[in-house]
């Protein structure tokens, strides 16, 4: 079920008329089809509203024939079983000839959504839910479906039933025929509108508890292990049943809801055929209306009403499509903010020389993570960056691949500004071991391949090679074949490590970022990381960003960073000789150890 969430708009959501705008494109590509599947609803009304007419003239003809012979109504009979199967038929049909527009119109609109969403800065997804935009885009491709099919073919042809039906009274029998249906549908409409809008506190209600148990049930799964440490299966069963049972007393009072909402409906369609039964049975009697006229009657309103006793839900879901389908859209609404020059030139790297100059940067205005820092990375160079947690070192690389852009100074490469190359080849130069490193839940073969798709079986073998990874695999019974499990769970932090290094290595980038890539790790897996990263590092301008100094030893320069500022840098040696703060940081560790 959804959440209550579901049916509030955001402040950020598409208008019905932005959200018209951008769909319209997508119905109208596919012209034909939907003039096709407009004439078979046609087709399939107009079968539909001749059905009460048939049956009229047979149960006339069977009235007046004495005569055994039944050839007129067994023709009636046919046309009537013809009509019928005609009314479904071509209904299949319309859905058939158009879910191919609705379909498409899903996918590439999914599709957009999906490739703004990468297009969109870092920022964004981290102040926003990953799980709350995959929503948004589910529930928004579904209400666009959901709405393409009931508003095109069940809400307009309905009302236009009720028209024609109201009209057919009129002329064929009397102006109280027509006014009496006209009346008992507003009364209907009316009744159903406001019920449901009374009960959609109680459908939230009932969401909400179903979303908070489920919530809590996954959550004590997930945390399956913990709950066995401190013996609180009991404790978790009871936490769960309270749940629960909010949830039991929510869907009772929904079901009371119902309860009226369906009664009133039956009570105002039984109240019109009575009516409209009361009057066609006195006009039988004086002879004005045959008995097949009434019993056309009886079924052009059971026809009328049986499309509207789902007018609640219906109403109840347009709106609900309508607030996802703004929701989903709305998510085209947010511009990026790390954007590349109209006329951005491609990156080209001859060296790989990288040069940070006078750089200042925060993510808000009240909060400066770095202040004027410069500093040069010499080609085929490794710089190391040290400092405390908090000192901004992480935020050198966010900066390098521009998921931020600088609050002032410049950053080149080869003398080439990043901000005035191309986003696609400033990244492609650049390749990152980051320090929490995420694996699809596939197999290793598949996320060292994710560095570049088109590699060869070879150059994947090879990177598996220089990251010291054949060892490993070859104990594995299914080899480089195996899952890693969800966020790869199945491996060790080591292994994870080494993964991410050849992912690195087969993406073929003169640039090396390594983002704190030995700090979760125990010593033994510690060294054959950073064996795996001398490797992998010559012949490539690399930066190491670190915690711990024994493992930055052999940088060729090590910058010191201090709340944001460029306090030191220079070789480990001449750094120790200083005795400023890297010297303080070597001697505490070197205590720890």
């Amino acid at each position: 079920m959804r959440s209550k969430h579901s049916t509030i708009k955001r402040a950020d959501a598409m208008t019905l008329k932005q959200s018209i705008k951008t769909l319209w494109p997508y119905i109208t590509k596919f012209k034909g089809r939907v003039l096709l599947a407009l004439l078979a609803l046609i087709g399939a009304k107009g079968a539909t509203l001749l059905m009460p007419w048939a049956l009229k003239e047979i149960i006339d003809s069977v009235d007046k024939s004495i005569n055994p012979v039944l050839v007129i109504p067994a023709l009636l009979l046919i046309l009537y079983g013809g009509l019928r199967f005609a009314s479904v038929f071509l209904g299949e049909v319309r859905d058939a000839v158009f879910s191919r527009v609705t379909e498409h119109a899903m996918r590439d609109i999914g599709l957009k959504v999906f490739k703004h969403l990468h297009s969109l800065e870092l920022a964004f997804h981290l102040d926003r839910q990953t799980g709350g935009i995959s929503r948004d885009i589910e529930r928004g491709t579904s209400g666009l479906s959901f709405l393409m099919r009931f508003l095109m073919f069940n809400i307009v042809p309905t009302l236009f039933e009720i028209l024609t039906v109201a009209i057919i009274f009129g002329s064929l029998f009397s102006i109280w025929f027509a006014l009496i249906t006209l009346l008992a549908v507003a009364i209907y409409i009316t009744f159903t509108v406001t019920v449901t809008q009374w009960r959609n506190r109680f459908i939230r209600e009932a969401n909400a508890a179903d979303n908070l148990s489920n919530t809590r049930a996954i959550d004590s799964l997930l945390n399956f292990e913990t709950v066995k440490y401190f013996n609180n299966e009991e404790f978790e069963a009871k936490t769960y049943d309270s749940f629960l049972a909010n949830w039991e007393t929510a869907r009772l009072k929904n079901r009371m809801s119902l309860l009226a909402l369906n009664s009133g409906q039956a009570l105002i369609i039984a109240s019109a055929i009575t009516a409209l039964m009361w009057l066609g049975a006195k006009e039988v009697v004086t002879g004005a209306l045959t008995i097949g006229e009434l019993v056309m009657i009886n079924a052009y309103m059971l026809q009328l009403f049986l499309p509207l006793n789902f007018l609640g839900f219906v109403y109840r879901e347009i709106r609900r499509a309508l607030t996802d389908l703004e929701n989903m859209l709305g998510l085209l609404n947010k511009k990026p903010q790390v954007t590349q020059r109209p006329h951005a030139q491609h990156l080209c790297i001859s060296k790989g020389n990288i040069a940070f100059n006078n750089v200042s940067f925060s993510y808000d205005a009240n909060r400066p993570i770095l202040s004027n820092i410069s500093f040069k990375v010499k080609a085929g160079s490794k710089v190391a960056v040290v400092g405390a947690s908090g000192a901004g070192k992480s935020s050198l690389a966010r900066l390098l691949y521009r998921f931020y852009d600088i609050s002032a100074g410049s950053i080149t490469i080869d003398n080439q500004a990043i901000d005035s190359v191309t986003l696609d080849s400033l990244r492609k130069a650049i390749a990152i071991v980051p320090q929490d490193t995420v694996l699809f839940n596939t197999s290793i073969r598949e996320n060292i391949a994710y560095g570049r798709p088109t590699a060869s079986d070879s150059e994947i073998d090879k990177a598996i090679e220089m990251a010291h990874l054949k060892d490993f695999i070859s104990t594995l019974a299914q080899g480089d074949k195996t899952l890693v499990g969800e966020r790869g769970l199945k491996v060790s932090g080591g292994e994870k490590q080494r993964i991410a290094i050849a992912r690195a290595i087969l993406k073929q980038s003169p640039i090396l970022i390594f983002d704190e890539a030995t700090s979760a790790l125990d010593s033994h897996a510690e060294q054959a990381i950073l064996k795996a990263m001398r490797d992998v590092t010559q012949n490539h301008t690399s930066i190491v960003i670190a915690h711990r100094l024994s493992t930055i030893v052999d940088a060729d320069n090590i910058l010191v960073f201090k709340k944001g500022e460029l306090v030191e840098q220079g070789t480990h040696s001449a750094l120790l000789l200083q005795n400023g703060q890297y010297a303080q940081m070597w001697q505490l560790q070197q205590q720890e150890d």
